[in-house]
Protein backbone atom coordinates (compact mmCIF):
# COMPACT_ATOMS: atom_id res chain seq x y z
CA UNK A 1 0.00 0.00 0.00
CA UNK A 2 2.59 2.30 0.95
CA UNK A 3 4.65 1.78 -2.35
CA UNK A 4 1.81 2.05 -4.37
CA UNK A 5 0.84 5.14 -2.55
CA UNK A 6 4.37 7.07 -3.26
CA UNK A 7 4.48 5.66 -6.58
CA UNK A 8 0.88 7.43 -7.49
CA UNK A 9 2.28 10.99 -5.57
CA UNK A 10 5.67 11.04 -7.97
CA UNK A 11 3.47 10.29 -11.24
CA UNK A 12 0.97 12.99 -10.01
CA UNK A 13 4.23 15.35 -9.13
CA UNK A 14 5.84 14.30 -12.78
CA UNK A 15 2.39 16.13 -14.22
CA UNK A 16 2.89 19.29 -12.18
CA UNK A 17 -0.72 17.77 -10.27
CA UNK A 18 0.42 18.84 -6.60
CA UNK A 19 -2.67 17.04 -4.08
CA UNK A 20 -3.88 19.13 -1.13
CA UNK A 21 -1.90 19.96 1.99
CA UNK A 22 -4.61 18.01 3.68
CA UNK A 23 -5.58 15.50 1.27
CA UNK A 24 -1.58 14.42 1.63
CA UNK A 25 -1.44 13.97 5.26
CA UNK A 26 -4.69 12.23 5.57
CA UNK A 27 -3.37 9.57 3.52
CA UNK A 28 0.52 9.55 4.98
CA UNK A 29 -1.43 9.34 8.10
CA UNK A 30 -2.81 6.22 6.99
CA UNK A 31 -0.21 4.43 5.39
CA UNK A 32 1.98 5.21 8.79
CA UNK A 33 -0.97 3.73 11.30
CA UNK A 34 -1.60 0.52 9.06
CA UNK A 35 2.07 -0.14 8.49
CA UNK A 36 3.74 -2.74 10.64
CA UNK A 37 6.88 -0.73 10.52
CA UNK A 38 6.11 1.67 13.64
CA UNK A 39 9.09 3.66 12.75
CA UNK A 40 8.89 4.73 9.02
CA UNK A 41 10.65 7.93 8.55
CA UNK A 42 7.89 10.19 6.30
CA UNK A 43 10.08 12.12 3.53
CA UNK A 44 9.48 15.81 3.76
CA UNK A 45 8.52 17.32 0.44
CA UNK A 46 9.65 21.08 0.39
CA UNK A 47 7.70 23.54 -1.78
CA UNK A 48 6.86 27.29 -1.91
CA UNK A 49 4.40 27.47 -0.13
CA UNK A 50 1.84 30.81 -1.34
CA UNK A 51 -0.48 32.61 1.38
CA UNK A 52 -3.64 33.70 -0.07
CA UNK A 53 -4.71 37.27 0.01
CA UNK A 54 -7.26 39.93 -0.62
CA UNK A 55 -7.45 43.70 -1.52
CA UNK A 56 -9.11 44.10 1.76
CA UNK A 57 -5.55 42.14 3.74
CA UNK A 58 -3.07 44.39 2.20
CA UNK A 59 -5.25 48.08 2.49
CA UNK A 60 -5.37 46.64 6.12
CA UNK A 61 -1.68 46.08 6.69
CA UNK A 62 -0.77 49.56 4.63
CA UNK A 63 -3.01 51.59 6.64
CA UNK A 64 -1.30 50.18 9.99
CA UNK A 65 2.36 50.91 8.41
CA UNK A 66 4.02 53.63 10.10
CA UNK A 67 5.80 54.95 6.85
CA UNK A 68 7.76 58.45 6.42
CA UNK A 69 6.85 58.35 3.05
CA UNK A 70 2.65 57.47 3.48
CA UNK A 71 1.12 55.90 0.17
CA UNK A 72 -3.06 54.68 -0.20
CA UNK A 73 -3.45 51.50 -2.09
CA UNK A 74 -5.27 51.51 -4.91
CA UNK A 75 -5.81 48.65 -8.10
CA UNK A 76 -2.37 49.45 -9.73
CA UNK A 77 -0.57 49.30 -6.52
CA UNK A 78 -2.27 46.03 -5.64
CA UNK A 79 -1.61 44.56 -9.10
CA UNK A 80 1.95 45.01 -8.45
CA UNK A 81 2.26 43.19 -5.06
CA UNK A 82 0.33 40.24 -6.68
CA UNK A 83 3.03 40.27 -9.53
CA UNK A 84 5.84 40.30 -6.70
CA UNK A 85 4.44 38.03 -4.54
CA UNK A 86 3.13 35.50 -6.38
CA UNK A 87 4.13 35.59 -10.09
CA UNK A 88 7.50 37.02 -10.26
CA UNK A 89 8.46 35.43 -6.37
CA UNK A 90 12.13 34.35 -7.60
CA UNK A 91 12.74 38.10 -8.60
CA UNK A 92 11.87 38.78 -5.21
CA UNK A 93 14.27 35.71 -3.42
CA UNK A 94 16.84 37.20 -5.59
CA UNK A 95 16.44 40.90 -4.16
CA UNK A 96 16.64 39.26 -0.73
CA UNK A 97 19.63 37.71 -1.12
CA UNK A 98 21.29 40.94 -2.20
CA UNK A 99 19.65 43.72 0.05
CA UNK A 100 22.46 43.38 2.85
CA UNK A 101 25.26 44.17 0.49
CA UNK A 102 23.61 47.53 -0.02
CA UNK A 103 20.60 48.46 2.41
CA UNK A 104 22.98 49.44 5.29
CA UNK A 105 24.58 51.34 3.35
CA UNK A 106 21.45 52.73 1.99
CA UNK A 107 20.25 53.73 5.61
CA UNK A 108 23.46 55.71 6.14
CA UNK A 109 23.50 57.62 3.20
CA UNK A 110 19.42 58.86 3.72
CA UNK A 111 20.13 59.24 7.45
CA UNK A 112 22.78 61.70 6.61
CA UNK A 113 20.54 64.01 4.28
CA UNK A 114 17.57 63.49 6.50
CA UNK A 115 15.59 61.72 3.96
CA UNK A 116 12.54 59.03 4.34
CA UNK A 117 13.86 55.23 4.53
CA UNK A 118 11.20 54.16 1.96
CA UNK A 119 13.83 55.49 -0.50
CA UNK A 120 16.25 53.37 -0.20
CA UNK A 121 13.68 50.46 -2.47
CA UNK A 122 13.86 52.50 -5.01
CA UNK A 123 16.79 50.95 -5.77
CA UNK A 124 15.21 47.48 -6.31
CA UNK A 125 12.95 49.26 -8.91
CA UNK A 126 16.20 50.98 -10.83
CA UNK A 127 18.43 47.92 -11.13
CA UNK A 128 17.45 45.13 -9.11
CA UNK A 129 20.39 45.93 -6.78
CA UNK A 130 22.57 45.18 -9.32
CA UNK A 131 25.70 47.63 -9.38
CA UNK A 132 27.29 46.58 -12.90
CA UNK A 133 23.71 46.65 -14.36
CA UNK A 134 22.94 48.87 -17.77
CA UNK A 135 20.08 50.08 -19.60
CA UNK A 136 19.99 49.97 -23.16
CA UNK A 137 19.72 54.16 -23.01
CA UNK A 138 22.91 53.31 -21.35
CA UNK A 139 22.17 54.51 -17.72
CA UNK A 140 24.19 52.38 -15.33
CA UNK A 141 24.19 51.50 -11.56
CA UNK A 142 22.49 50.61 -8.94
CA UNK A 143 21.00 54.21 -9.27
CA UNK A 144 20.55 54.32 -12.92
CA UNK A 145 22.46 57.16 -13.67
CA UNK A 146 23.05 58.50 -17.39
CA UNK A 147 26.91 59.71 -17.96
CA UNK A 148 25.59 63.58 -17.82
CA UNK A 149 23.97 63.39 -14.38
CA UNK A 150 26.68 61.59 -13.19
CA UNK A 151 29.18 64.05 -14.26
CA UNK A 152 27.21 66.58 -12.75
CA UNK A 153 27.40 64.81 -9.13
CA UNK A 154 30.89 64.46 -8.96
CA UNK A 155 30.91 60.81 -10.70
CA UNK A 156 33.82 60.29 -13.18
CA UNK A 157 32.84 58.48 -16.21
CA UNK A 158 35.26 57.16 -18.63
CA UNK A 159 36.71 53.98 -20.50
CA UNK A 160 38.15 52.82 -17.52
CA UNK A 161 36.76 54.15 -14.55
CA UNK A 162 33.08 54.45 -13.98
CA UNK A 163 31.95 55.96 -10.73
CA UNK A 164 28.42 55.27 -11.40
CA UNK A 165 29.01 51.80 -10.58
CA UNK A 166 30.39 52.27 -7.10
CA UNK A 167 27.40 51.96 -4.73
CA UNK A 168 28.75 55.29 -1.99
CA UNK A 169 29.37 57.30 -4.70
CA UNK A 170 26.03 56.24 -6.78
CA UNK A 171 24.01 56.24 -3.59
CA UNK A 172 24.92 60.27 -2.09
CA UNK A 173 24.49 61.26 -5.79
CA UNK A 174 20.96 59.99 -6.19
CA UNK A 175 20.11 61.43 -2.33
CA UNK A 176 21.32 64.57 -3.50
CA UNK A 177 19.68 64.64 -6.87
CA UNK A 178 16.22 63.20 -5.21
CA UNK A 179 16.33 66.04 -2.56
CA UNK A 180 16.88 68.56 -5.00
CA UNK A 181 13.37 66.75 -7.09
CA UNK A 182 11.70 67.18 -3.91
CA UNK A 183 12.98 70.85 -3.56
CA UNK A 184 11.63 71.37 -6.69
CA UNK A 185 7.92 69.48 -6.71
CA UNK A 186 7.42 69.67 -3.25
CA UNK A 187 6.02 65.83 -3.13
CA UNK A 188 7.95 62.64 -3.20
CA UNK A 189 5.82 60.63 -5.10
CA UNK A 190 6.30 63.23 -7.94
CA UNK A 191 10.03 63.81 -6.78
CA UNK A 192 10.66 59.80 -7.99
CA UNK A 193 8.68 60.29 -11.00
CA UNK A 194 10.79 63.20 -12.30
CA UNK A 195 13.82 60.80 -10.98
CA UNK A 196 12.42 58.54 -13.88
CA UNK A 197 11.51 60.67 -16.40
CA UNK A 198 12.84 63.84 -15.93
CA UNK A 199 12.05 66.83 -14.42
CA UNK A 200 10.62 68.63 -17.72
CA UNK A 201 8.51 65.39 -18.30
CA UNK A 202 6.92 65.91 -15.05
CA UNK A 203 6.38 69.81 -15.18
CA UNK A 204 4.94 69.24 -18.83
CA UNK A 205 2.69 67.05 -17.18
CA UNK A 206 1.16 69.25 -14.67
CA UNK A 207 0.58 71.87 -17.55
CA UNK A 208 -1.10 69.35 -18.95
CA UNK A 209 -3.59 67.79 -16.43
CA UNK A 210 -4.55 71.90 -15.80
CA UNK A 211 -2.25 72.65 -12.90
CA UNK A 212 -2.54 69.49 -10.57
CA UNK A 213 0.62 68.88 -8.36
CA UNK A 214 -0.18 64.95 -7.06
CA UNK A 215 1.32 61.92 -8.41
CA UNK A 216 -2.12 60.34 -9.35
CA UNK A 217 -3.42 63.67 -10.26
CA UNK A 218 -0.76 63.91 -13.37
CA UNK A 219 -0.72 59.97 -13.73
CA UNK A 220 -2.56 59.95 -17.19
CA UNK A 221 -0.06 62.61 -18.45
CA UNK A 222 3.31 61.34 -17.50
CA UNK A 223 4.99 58.39 -19.69
CA UNK A 224 4.04 55.03 -19.75
CA UNK A 225 7.04 54.03 -17.46
CA UNK A 226 7.02 56.36 -15.22
CA UNK A 227 3.46 55.42 -14.75
CA UNK A 228 4.33 51.52 -13.24
CA UNK A 229 7.51 53.47 -11.93
CA UNK A 230 5.57 54.80 -8.50
CA UNK A 231 3.43 51.79 -8.04
CA UNK A 232 6.30 49.59 -8.57
CA UNK A 233 8.18 51.26 -5.43
CA UNK A 234 5.23 51.58 -3.35
CA UNK A 235 4.68 47.83 -3.93
CA UNK A 236 8.20 47.07 -2.36
CA UNK A 237 7.76 48.92 0.14
CA UNK A 238 5.11 46.50 1.24
CA UNK A 239 6.27 44.15 0.26
CA UNK A 240 9.50 44.28 2.32
CA UNK A 241 7.82 45.45 5.20
CA UNK A 242 5.25 41.77 5.03
CA UNK A 243 8.11 38.91 3.99
CA UNK A 244 6.37 36.83 6.41
CA UNK A 245 2.95 36.97 5.46
CA UNK A 246 3.74 36.01 2.09
CA UNK A 247 6.29 33.61 3.22
CA UNK A 248 9.17 35.35 1.39
CA UNK A 249 13.04 34.58 3.35
CA UNK A 250 16.08 35.31 2.45
CA UNK A 251 17.75 32.59 1.17
CA UNK A 252 21.76 32.16 1.34
CA UNK A 253 21.92 36.37 1.74
CA UNK A 254 25.10 38.22 0.92
CA UNK A 255 26.83 40.65 2.82
CA UNK A 256 29.19 43.20 2.19
CA UNK A 257 32.93 42.58 2.33
CA UNK A 258 34.66 44.86 5.09
CA UNK A 259 37.26 47.27 4.01
CA UNK A 260 39.44 49.73 4.04
CA UNK A 261 40.75 52.58 1.57
CA UNK A 262 44.16 52.92 0.24
CA UNK A 263 45.46 55.56 -2.30
CA UNK A 264 48.59 54.05 -4.05
CA UNK A 265 48.81 57.52 -6.61
CA UNK A 266 49.76 55.45 -9.31
CA UNK A 267 48.66 53.43 -12.70
CA UNK A 268 48.07 49.65 -11.83
CA UNK A 269 46.34 46.53 -12.79
CA UNK A 270 43.75 45.02 -10.22
CA UNK A 271 45.56 41.40 -11.14
CA UNK A 272 48.76 42.23 -10.24
CA UNK A 273 47.57 44.02 -6.80
CA UNK A 274 45.76 41.06 -5.89
CA UNK A 275 49.11 38.62 -6.35
CA UNK A 276 51.51 41.26 -4.44
CA UNK A 277 49.45 42.00 -1.32
CA UNK A 278 47.51 38.21 -1.42
CA UNK A 279 43.97 39.65 -2.08
CA UNK A 280 41.72 37.50 -4.26
CA UNK A 281 40.96 39.28 -6.99
CA UNK A 282 37.35 38.34 -6.81
CA UNK A 283 37.46 40.61 -3.57
CA UNK A 284 39.41 43.24 -5.12
CA UNK A 285 36.49 43.42 -8.05
CA UNK A 286 33.61 43.50 -6.35
CA UNK A 287 34.81 46.07 -3.46
CA UNK A 288 35.88 48.27 -6.58
CA UNK A 289 32.97 47.92 -9.45
CA UNK A 290 33.98 51.03 -10.28
CA UNK A 291 37.28 49.96 -12.25
CA UNK A 292 35.91 48.52 -15.43
CA UNK A 293 38.79 46.60 -17.34
CA UNK A 294 40.94 45.55 -14.52
CA UNK A 295 43.08 48.54 -14.36
CA UNK A 296 43.31 52.07 -12.62
CA UNK A 297 45.12 54.55 -15.41
CA UNK A 298 47.27 57.18 -15.20
CA UNK A 299 44.37 59.63 -15.22
CA UNK A 300 42.85 58.37 -12.05
CA UNK A 301 45.91 57.26 -10.12
CA UNK A 302 44.15 59.49 -7.22
CA UNK A 303 41.60 56.56 -6.88
CA UNK A 304 40.79 55.11 -3.41
CA UNK A 305 41.22 51.48 -3.66
CA UNK A 306 38.83 49.33 -1.18
CA UNK A 307 40.87 46.13 0.23
CA UNK A 308 39.40 44.12 2.80
CA UNK A 309 40.36 44.46 6.18
CA UNK A 310 41.30 40.86 6.97
CA UNK A 311 44.62 41.75 4.27
CA UNK A 312 44.53 45.68 5.45
CA UNK A 313 47.34 45.50 7.81
CA UNK A 314 49.76 43.22 5.70
CA UNK A 315 48.90 46.00 2.52
CA UNK A 316 50.09 48.48 5.09
CA UNK A 317 52.69 46.90 6.32
CA UNK A 318 54.09 46.00 2.45
CA UNK A 319 53.18 49.55 0.76
CA UNK A 320 56.09 50.28 -0.32
CA UNK A 321 57.34 47.24 -2.19
CA UNK A 322 53.64 47.15 -3.50
CA UNK A 323 53.58 50.23 -5.17
CA UNK A 324 56.88 50.06 -6.61
CA UNK A 325 55.86 46.32 -8.19
CA UNK A 326 52.89 48.14 -9.36
CA UNK A 327 54.22 50.27 -11.09
CA UNK A 328 57.20 48.24 -12.58
CA UNK A 329 54.30 45.90 -13.92
CA UNK A 330 52.32 48.20 -15.13
CA UNK A 331 51.93 49.11 -19.25
CA UNK A 332 49.93 51.36 -20.87
CA UNK A 333 49.66 50.23 -24.23
CA UNK A 334 52.22 51.88 -26.11
CA UNK A 335 53.64 50.16 -29.13
CA UNK A 336 57.24 49.15 -29.16
CA UNK A 337 58.53 51.97 -30.86
CA UNK A 338 56.49 54.67 -29.30
CA UNK A 339 58.07 53.68 -25.90
CA UNK A 340 61.53 53.70 -27.21
CA UNK A 341 60.78 56.79 -28.85
CA UNK A 342 58.77 58.31 -25.42
CA UNK A 343 61.84 57.11 -23.45
CA UNK A 344 64.17 59.10 -26.04
CA UNK A 345 62.77 62.32 -25.39
CA UNK A 346 64.20 65.28 -23.92
CA UNK A 347 62.17 67.07 -21.22
CA UNK A 348 61.12 69.80 -23.06
CA UNK A 349 58.94 67.79 -25.34
CA UNK A 350 57.51 65.34 -22.48
CA UNK A 351 54.30 67.41 -22.02
CA UNK A 352 50.76 67.26 -20.11
CA UNK A 353 47.48 68.76 -21.81
CA UNK A 354 44.60 69.66 -19.66
CA UNK A 355 41.74 69.63 -22.14
CA UNK A 356 40.22 72.98 -22.76
CA UNK A 357 36.54 73.38 -24.12
CA UNK A 358 35.96 72.84 -28.05
CA UNK A 359 39.16 70.90 -28.06
CA UNK A 360 38.93 68.00 -30.22
CA UNK A 361 42.02 65.08 -30.32
CA UNK A 362 42.50 65.52 -33.80
CA UNK A 363 42.81 69.45 -33.24
CA UNK A 364 45.59 68.45 -30.10
CA UNK A 365 47.37 66.05 -32.37
CA UNK A 366 47.99 68.61 -35.21
CA UNK A 367 48.75 71.11 -33.00
CA UNK A 368 51.73 69.46 -31.18
CA UNK A 369 52.75 67.38 -34.45
CA UNK A 370 52.00 64.04 -33.57
CA UNK A 371 49.22 61.47 -34.76
CA UNK A 372 45.75 60.79 -33.14
CA UNK A 373 46.67 56.96 -32.57
CA UNK A 374 49.63 58.17 -31.09
CA UNK A 375 47.85 60.11 -28.82
CA UNK A 376 45.28 57.51 -28.37
CA UNK A 377 47.83 55.39 -27.05
CA UNK A 378 49.87 57.39 -24.81
CA UNK A 379 46.70 57.52 -23.09
CA UNK A 380 44.98 54.29 -23.10
CA UNK A 381 42.32 56.30 -24.51
CA UNK A 382 39.25 53.48 -26.39
CA UNK A 383 37.66 56.39 -28.57
CA UNK A 384 38.55 60.03 -29.33
CA UNK A 385 35.77 61.00 -27.09
CA UNK A 386 37.79 63.53 -24.34
CA UNK A 387 36.24 65.73 -21.47
CA UNK A 388 37.25 69.51 -20.35
CA UNK A 389 39.57 69.27 -17.70
CA UNK A 390 41.06 65.61 -18.70
CA UNK A 391 44.97 65.56 -18.67
CA UNK A 392 46.67 64.38 -21.95
CA UNK A 393 49.72 63.34 -21.90
CA UNK A 394 52.28 64.24 -24.89
CA UNK A 395 55.86 62.14 -25.71
CA UNK A 396 56.40 64.45 -29.00
CA UNK A 397 55.93 67.61 -30.59
CA UNK A 398 57.01 71.43 -29.03
CA UNK A 399 55.90 72.99 -26.23
CA UNK A 400 53.27 75.54 -26.24
CA UNK A 401 51.43 78.26 -23.35
CA UNK A 402 48.80 76.36 -23.79
CA UNK A 403 50.57 73.43 -22.53
CA UNK A 404 51.67 73.23 -18.69
CA UNK A 405 54.89 70.97 -18.04
CA UNK A 406 54.34 69.72 -14.07
CA UNK A 407 58.01 70.68 -13.69
CA UNK A 408 57.06 74.42 -13.96
CA UNK A 409 55.28 73.26 -10.31
CA UNK A 410 58.45 71.06 -8.88
CA UNK A 411 61.10 73.21 -10.40
CA UNK A 412 60.07 76.46 -8.50
CA UNK A 413 63.20 78.10 -7.83
CA UNK A 414 63.86 78.88 -4.19
CA UNK A 415 66.78 80.26 -4.02
CA UNK A 416 69.10 77.06 -3.65
CA UNK A 417 68.54 75.90 -6.95
CA UNK A 418 70.68 76.83 -9.85
CA UNK A 419 70.57 76.24 -13.73
CA UNK A 420 73.45 73.53 -13.31
CA UNK A 421 71.08 70.96 -11.31
CA UNK A 422 71.00 67.36 -12.54
CA UNK A 423 67.60 66.47 -13.42
CA UNK A 424 65.49 63.47 -14.45
CA UNK A 425 62.23 63.32 -16.25
CA UNK A 426 59.56 61.18 -15.19
CA UNK A 427 58.50 58.17 -17.71
CA UNK A 428 55.62 55.76 -18.10
CA UNK A 429 56.07 52.99 -14.80
CA UNK A 430 58.33 55.39 -12.87
CA UNK A 431 57.39 55.86 -8.66
CA UNK A 432 59.80 57.78 -6.39
CA UNK A 433 61.25 54.55 -5.40
CA UNK A 434 62.73 53.42 -8.18
CA UNK A 435 64.21 56.90 -9.20
CA UNK A 436 66.11 56.52 -6.19
CA UNK A 437 67.50 53.37 -6.17
CA UNK A 438 68.72 53.78 -9.77
CA UNK A 439 70.32 57.48 -8.39
CA UNK A 440 71.35 56.77 -5.13
CA UNK A 441 69.04 58.66 -3.44
CA UNK A 442 66.30 58.45 -0.77
CA UNK A 443 62.89 59.06 -1.58
CA UNK A 444 62.93 62.10 1.25
CA UNK A 445 65.92 63.61 -0.38
CA UNK A 446 64.07 63.55 -3.97
CA UNK A 447 60.98 64.86 -1.84
CA UNK A 448 63.00 67.51 -0.41
CA UNK A 449 64.88 69.02 -3.44
CA UNK A 450 61.71 69.22 -5.46
CA UNK A 451 59.38 70.24 -2.52
CA UNK A 452 57.23 67.29 -3.29
CA UNK A 453 54.05 66.68 -0.40
CA UNK A 454 53.66 63.07 -1.56
CA UNK A 455 54.77 60.27 -3.74
CA UNK A 456 52.66 61.22 -6.55
CA UNK A 457 54.61 61.87 -9.54
CA UNK A 458 53.74 61.78 -13.28
CA UNK A 459 55.22 61.18 -16.71
CA UNK A 460 56.87 64.09 -17.87
CA UNK A 461 57.17 65.65 -14.94
CA UNK A 462 60.94 66.89 -14.32
CA UNK A 463 62.60 66.05 -10.57
CA UNK A 464 65.61 67.84 -9.46
CA UNK A 465 67.75 64.63 -8.41
CA UNK A 466 71.48 66.59 -7.48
Amino acid sequence: MKKLLFKILFILLGFGIYPSVDSLAQETAFVVSNSPMQDVVIPNYHYDFIPDFTYEMVDERIKKMETEMPFELNDKIFSFIHYFTVRNREYMKMILSRKENFFPLYVKTLKAHQMPQEIQYLSIIESGLDPRIKSHAGAMGLWQFMPATGRMYGMYVNQDIDDRMDPEKSTDAAAKYLKSLYGMFGDWEVALAAYNCGPGNVQKAKRRSGGKTTFWEIYEYLPKETRSYVPQFQAMIYILNHLEEHNLHMEEPTYPIAYEEIKFDKAFHLEKLAEYSNVCLEDLVELNPSIKNGKVPESNISLSIKIPKSKILYVKENLAWIGDSLSKSYRPLLSTSDIIASNNQNSSNQLTYKVKSGDMLGKIASKYGVSVTNLMQWNNLGSSIIHVGQLLYIYSGSPSESVTSNSSQNLADNGTRSSSSKTYTVKPGDSLWNISQKHSLSIEQIKRLNNLNSTTIKPGQRLIIG
